[in-house]
């Protein structure tokens, strides 16, 4: 019976040891905070996105998932880029538009050959 006595002592002694290793509880600076996984590969910022760009880009898994704000800060990025081309395709789509109809709408005057007479002399001169 003192036998067992002792062993549960022992016991109690080691894991209340344990216990105050894990939580710091002695004079040992605490253990500083992890730093969150970022999202390593960075899209450009000096120039437009491309295909590849977004193909290569892979999000840091976190605790339930992606972390949010890197995929919200990327999907406001390519939805900025994407609004910017659909407009200026817009902007020159129209002044296609309006540089056919300016050439539809212009008589072409028949080209002069260098045979022909003047229909007035001084035009010759």
């Amino acid at each position: 019976m003192v036998m067992f006595l002792f062993l549960v002592l022992a016991l109690a002694v080691v894991v209340a040891a344990v216990t105050l290793a894990v939580v710091g509880g002695g004079e040992s600076a605490p253990l500083p905070e992890a730093a969150p996984e970022r999202l390593w590969d960075q899209l450009p910022p000096d120039r437009p996105l491309g295909q590849a760009d977004v193909e290569s880009l892979r999000f840091p898994l976190a605790a339930r998932g992606y972390r949010m704000a890197d995929v919200d800060d990327v999907l406001g990025r390519l939805g900025a880029e994407l609004a910017e081309r659909d407009a200026r395709i817009a902007d020159l789509e129209s002044a296609l538009a309006g540089a056919r109809a300016a050439a539809a709408h212009t008589p072409h005057s028949a080209p002069r050959h260098r045979f022909d007479k003047p229909a007035h002399p001084e035009d010759h001169q």
